[in-house]
């Protein structure tokens, strides 16, 4: 605020350009477009909502823009990293995780510049100050290598080159100096504070290291028993890690202080969505892995296990208010989609013990995905995907006898809209359901090719995808996998 004050406080034509520091400028354009979404009434119209969005992006480019152009003329700052973790969660809520890559890695190279991948007591700053610098340098470090193992690309915090240590769990912000040094760190497992996240965030960060390395490091051992005797033991590590968290932050947890602690609530998320989303990727290379033995059927129950339980948290999200949906979509569940893995699991065993319960669940979902109003086009590809999977579990246990007439869901009026961005619309942001038959579904047998698709089920048109290569690579593993588990009943 204070940077804000002195900024519109100047006269016009008096600006001392030596004393006028714009590096917050990018903290303050980010905070904008976060604050144009939850500015948004609802209901709205649609064509209010895209002002919205649209006024919320302008607002994203201008952050953008200034955190390049400020560091050429004043320097790094701690806000300039800041709003590059800001800006990085932005794109984590659009679900733009491609571009989050890179704006991680410019934030990354902005705080190095600072020197904070070497603790502050190395250098004998204040204490308020190393708080300070080791919570941003804990959260770009999550960032980074969950982005990285979610994309599959380089990371770009080399821990060789690192100094770190733990945070201390003290909430230093409504302290000053002197009364930082004197402060003493809380007890995590009784006393929350803040920082606890973050805390117990990095120890999982660096578990989510290990498995960065096991999958991507080009001189990780290539022999199979000893991969998964290594998967085996980083299941074991993020067990401990979860036996480890107190009370409220628990996979099962104490929620008495909930009311006394509002932020516990969304905390207790992203940390439960980071474990899921660490456990799925760690075991889903091992998912359909044959063995005679059942020796990857842990790889199988794991991922099954952590995909339920996060599409439980998705599901729990009954109209939500804007401020809830800003504060749900930027944990790590947005990383990765557990009703897709779902999805091919029922795919490739249409006639599993579970496979009822996770189809109704599916089907819920992508009722709750096509009714959301505030759908992208990232999201309804993904709902599309996890539809066309229902379809083809569908379609297998139908073929077997095992189901008769079964409804199924497809994209809602209101996405198709979105997706061919009439300007024109001036409807409401509504949607209806539009449920369809297999026999809709019968059009798209396997092993058609992809242009030719049938026009009775426009919603399944490749001309209103967005993502056209990702869709038709999908759906070619899907009927891969539908064609396996067909051969395998016969």
């Amino acid at each position: 605020m204070r940077h804000y004050e002195e900024f519109w406080d100047r006269k016009a034509g008096c600006d001392d350009l030596a004393n006028l520091n714009l590096r917050w400028l990018s903290v303050l354009f980010i905070i904008l477009a976060f604050g144009e979404l939850l500015d948004c009434p609802q209901p709205c119209s649609v064509e209010a909502q895209r002002d919205c969005e649209d006024s919320s992006l302008h607002f994203y480019w201008s952050a953008r823009k200034s955190l390049v152009i400020a560091p050429s003329f004043y320097g790094e700052s701690p806000d300039l990293t800041r709003a590059g973790i800001l800006i990085t969660r932005y794109l984590i809520y659009t679900k733009r995780i491609s571009e989050s890559w890179l704006t991680g890695s410019f934030a990354v190279r902005m705080a190095q510049a600072q020197g904070m991948h070497v603790d502050g007591e190395h250098l004998r700053l204040p204490k308020k100050v190393i708080e300070t610098r080791r919570r941003l340098w804990n959260q770009l470090y999550f960032l980074d290598i969950s982005i990285a193992l979610a994309l599959g690309r380089p990371k770009s915090i080399n821990e060789k080159h690192c100094v770190s240590r733990e945070l201390d769990n003290i909430w230093v912000d409504d302290l000053s100096n002197e009364e930082a040094t004197v402060a003493r760190p809380l007890d995590p497992q009784t006393c929350p504070t803040p920082t606890t996240l973050l805390i117990f965030q990095h120890r999982l960060a660096r578990i989510i290291a290990q498995i960065y390395d096991m999958q991507f490091v080009a001189s990780a051992t290539s022999d199979p028993s000893a991969a998964y005797d290594a998967v085996l033991r980083l299941e074991d590590d993020l067990h401990r890690w979860a036996g480890s968290l107190p009370s409220y932050f628990s996979l099962v947890p104490n929620h008495c202080l909930d009311q006394q602690y509002a932020y516990l609530r969304w905390h207790r998320q992203y940390l439960h969505s980071a474990f899921h989303f660490a456990r799925i990727t760690l075991h889903r290379a091992f998912l359909f892995r044959p063995s005679i033995t059942n020796r990857f059927q842990p790889s199988r129950d794991a991922c099954i296990s952590s995909a339920c339980a996060d599409l439980k948290i998705k599901l729990s999200l009954h109209s939500p208010t804007m401020a809830d949906r800003v504060k749900a979509h930027v944990g790590a569940h947005q990383l990765s989609n557990s009703a897709l893995i779902l999805g091919i699991i029922t795919v490739q065993s249409p006639h599993g013990p579970q496979t009822d319960a996770v189809l109704s669940d599916l089907q819920s979902y992508c009722y709750q995905q096509s009714n959301d109003s505030w759908l992208n086009e990232y999201g309804l590809a993904e709902t599309r995907v996890v539809e066309l999977c229902i379809v083809r579990a569908m379609q297998a246990r139908q073929t077997a006898g095992l189901s008769q007439d079964v409804v199924l869901p497809s994209v809602s009026s209101r996405s198709a809209v979105l997706l061919r961005s009439d300007p024109a619309s001036t409807g409401t942001a509504t949607s209806t359901y539009e449920p369809f038959s297999l026999s809709h579904a019968a059009d798209k047998q396997i092993g058609h090719r992809p242009g030719q698709i049938s026009t009775d089920v426009q919603s399944w048109s490749f001309n209103d995808f967005p993502e056209l290569t990702d869709f038709t690579y999908r759906e070619g593993l899907i009927d891969n996998l539908s064609g396996l588990a067909s051969s395998h009943d016969s």
